[in-house]
This record gives structure tokens, sequence and C-alpha cells, in this order.
């Protein structure tokens, strides 16, 4: 028998929406259950517009108790303004704590020699604030995020517990210019099985490229598309640009994403 039959998304088709950047890791998940991937980096990285805010930020860094990351491009962009002003993360977390939302920037972290004081049990904001293992009270945390679109639940909730926050652009993220020629042509020959929503953001970038590709009828040429979500707050964003979601990841990962996938194309 062959056993890439019996591989779950064998014959499938899914489209990815990541950064262009981010797209090798989980293609290479995907394809190893079966499926066949079209990448549609649906951001584009890019510095904020000033970085005055972190800088000042950062030169301040031995005044904060915690600073808390909750992407990978968040945790880059902070290495590198320390690097230009002679230090790093590794340096500094010797006597700054660091909370890290999700494995993969606890990861990116570990490869700069930083170990997470915290990473919560669920890679989301909202399992941060439940299971953060101090109380806030008179602390003082650095949050460096997204400059637009992002949610600020972190800051509203450690403020109200007690903390002083400061939240800083570390990074812009920002709609592509166009759809990948062969993930358009499979999308107007409706050969796609799923498409798959790794942030709030990718599923309303994605909706704006396909109805600017696709025109008008672009819902109608997606009704047999699954639409799935790595979690709640991208299944929000979702139900908003595509009026539906088809299955939210409960594992708030990549390999959460393709668990989802894998369940819903069965059912």
């Amino acid at each position: 028998m062959n056993m890439e039959s019996n591989l779950p998304l064998i014959g499938k088709t899914v489209v990815i929406t990541r950064s262009q950047d981010q797209q090798t890791e989980a293609r290479s998940l995907f394809e190893n259950q079966g499926a066949r991937v079209l990448d549609l980096p649906a951001l584009v990285i890019g510095p904020p517009d000033e970085w005055a805010p972190l800088d000042d930020a950062l030169r301040d860094i031995e005044n904060f108790h915690w600073v808390i990351f909750s992407s990978s491009n968040g945790v880059m962009a902070v290495e590198q303004r320390l690097q230009l002003i002679g230090t790093s993360l590794s340096a500094l977390s010797k006597r700054l704590k660091v909370a890290a939302v999700g494995r993969k920037t606890a990861s990116f972290l570990e490869s700069l020699a930083v170990t997470p004081d915290f990473v919560p049990p669920k890679f989301i904001a909202d399992s941060l604030i439940q299971h953060f293992p101090v109380s806030v009270l008179g602390l003082r945390i650095l949050i460096p995020r997204v400059q637009t679109g992002g949610r600020n639940f972190l800051a509203q909730e450690l403020s109200r517990s007690g903390a002083s926050v400061v939240e800083v652009p570390a990074y812009e993220s920002q709609c592509p210019k166009d759809i990948p020629r062969d993930t358009l042509t499979e999308l107007i020959k409706v050969k796609i099985d799923a498409i798959l929503f790794t942030s709030a953001k990718t599923a309303a970038h994605t909706a704006h490229l396909i109805e600017e590709a696709l025109g008008s009828d672009w819902e109608k040429i997606l009704l047999g598309v699954k639409i799935i979500s790595i979690g709640p707050q991208t299944s929000i964003s979702c139900r908003k640009c595509f009026n539906r979601i088809d299955q939210e990841a409960s594992q708030h990962d990549l390999e959460g994403l393709l668990q989802a996938c894998i369940k819903s194309i069965r059912r």
C-alpha cells in the first residue's frame, strides 16, 4: 500500500496567508500531510513610521521590570535596535524579565540565547493575562507591537491591574499589492479546498486582495472553500470579512491550524 495515500490532506489544495518570510515553515507542515500548498503572502513586514518611540524606550530599558513580546517580528525589531546601541536581548535578559505569547515567539527568543521567563499555556493574549506569574501592581512593562491593526488588550488589562505599561510600535504590517499568479489562477478555477488565516490582518488583507482581483462576485466563488482560523481574534476578522468561519484551531499555532484544517476537510 502506498503510505502517501493515507495522508489526511492528500489531493487537497490549501492557501496559506502569512508574511512572505514566514511561508516556508507552514508550507512544509502541510505538505508533509499530503496537501498541495499555494502561497498568498498577505502581510508585508516593514519598519514603523518612526523609530524614536521604540529607541527611547530601549534607552530606558533598565527601568522596566518586564518586556512582553507577542510576535517574532517584535523580537527581531527590538534586537536590531538594541544592537545599534551596543547591547542585546540576551544581555538584558539577565536582569529583565521576558514574556512571550506563543511557541514561535518563544523559539525565536531562544535562538537569540534568551529563555523566556513566562509563556502562557494558550498562545493568546487573554491567556497571558489569566496566568501571569506575578502581581503586576507597580511593575513597569514594555510592549513592542505592530504599529497599526493589533489589539491593545494586553496594555489595557495590565494597566487595569496596576502596571505602568509602555506600548511602542516596533514594526508595521501592510497589505501586498497583489495575489501570486498561480494562486489567483486556482482561485478563479475554484480549485482550492481551504484558505488558512494566521491573524486578523491576514484575513482583512486577503479579502481585499481577492475582491480587487475577482470583482463583485468574489464571495460566490469562495462558497466551496473552507475558511479556517488560527484563533479567536482571527475568527472575528474572518466573520467580518468573509461572513463565516468553518473551523477555528483549538491550539493557536501552526500545528493547531493544521489539525483544524484536517478536521474541517474530513467533515
